[in-house]
């Protein structure tokens, strides 16, 4: 073979090596600040503008990071991903007539919005609306102005939601058709054996049109399970803290609140179906309308809770010596 032959063997492995190598993947780690562009490749470097160009560009379980502060608009998230401020300033989404942030990612997605201040500018919808997704986290954020409801977690199959030191307020403006908008609305949707668990510790739900929390399992035949810690429950119209379940599926609904306030709302603890409850521990309920309400429910109470000064006091169906 001569030398001729040899070269253009080589050209000929070298352009099939070229025209096989993969496309290179989205990098993990992206970023975005009040003065990139979305025409960046979302580097620390070079971010981009908005929170949607950021995670078009990001690999699936990926990170988008704020750099400076800005507002970074609504997005609608179809994967797993982690948005996060760690402290760099306030890092906005101010929407109109829309969601904030909507997920609707995989079954078995994880996603994490940790820093955020969500505004509604009292015409947008839902501040974080969940539609699918295996677990969803919300930490240190603020959201408040939306129409309806501050969290929107209505999930069409199981899933997890935990929400951790954030305030929720002022939502639920236009009451809705059947007037139960509010902060934070845990509802599993989808009919047969959808199954919901949540936990919320040191959130604020204030000065909703209705509910603080409402727990519905009236979608799903499945069991929604929900403990709420060292959280805040003021100004609502409707119940603070509502467990609740009816047709047509009249899922299980488990409601469990310790350590935590109700105050100056319609209801303090509110349970109605008879698949539903409501227990009760440690809790200050004072001021509402009626400081524990039920309806063919229960509400358990451990007996260390103190229920005072309301309209009406109303009384737990039951009394456990369990803590």
């Amino acid at each position: 073979m001569t030398i001729k032959h040899i070269a253009g063997l080589f050209c000929v492995g070298l352009f099939l090596s070229v025209v096989a190598a993969p496309a290179w993947a989205q990098p993990t780690r992206t970023w975005v600040s009040g003065v990139g562009d979305d025409a960046n490749p979302c580097s620390r470097t070079a971010p981009c503008k908005t929170l949607a160009g950021a995670i078009s560009k990001t690999s699936p379980s990926g990170e988008v990071n704020v750099l400076d502060p800005g507002g970074f608009g609504a997005v609608t998230i179809t994967q797993a991903v982690t948005i996060s401020n760690d402290g760099v300033g306030t890092a906005g989404v101010l929407v109109s007539g829309t969601n904030g942030i909507t997920i609707s990612a995989g079954v078995n997605d994880a996603v994490i919005l940790r820093g955020l201040q969500i505004d509604g500018l009292a015409t947008g919808l839902n501040g974080v609306s969940v539609l699918q997704a295996g677990s969803v986290v919300i930490d240190h954020c603020k959201i408040f102005g939306f129409q309806q409801n501050g969290v929107n977690f209505t999930p069409h199959s199981s899933s997890q939601l935990t929400i951790l030191d954030t305030a929720i307020y002022n939502n639920g403006s236009t009451g809705g058709t059947l007037g139960n908008f509010g902060n934070v609305l845990i509802q599993g949707l989808g009919g047969t054996g959808v199954n919901i668990t949540a936990s919320l510790d040191r959130v604020q739900m204030i000065n909703g049109f209705k509910p603080g929390l409402r727990v519905d399992g009236s979608q799903t035949t499945g069991t929604t399970r929900v403990t709420v810690r060292d959280s805040l429950a003021q100004g609502n119209g409707g119940a603070a803290f509502e467990s609740q379940t009816e047709a047509p599926n009249n899922g299980m609904v488990m409601l469990t609140i310790q350590n935590s306030a109700a105050s100056n709302n319609g209801f303090g603890v509110l349970s109605s179906g008879a698949n539903a409850a409501a227990f009760i521990s440690g809790m200050t309920i004072t001021g509402n309308g009626t400081g524990v309400g039920v309806s063919t429910s229960n509400i358990v109470s451990s007996g260390n809770n103190m229920i005072n000064a309301n309209a009406s006091n109303g009384v737990a169906t039951m009394t456990s010596l369990l803590n």
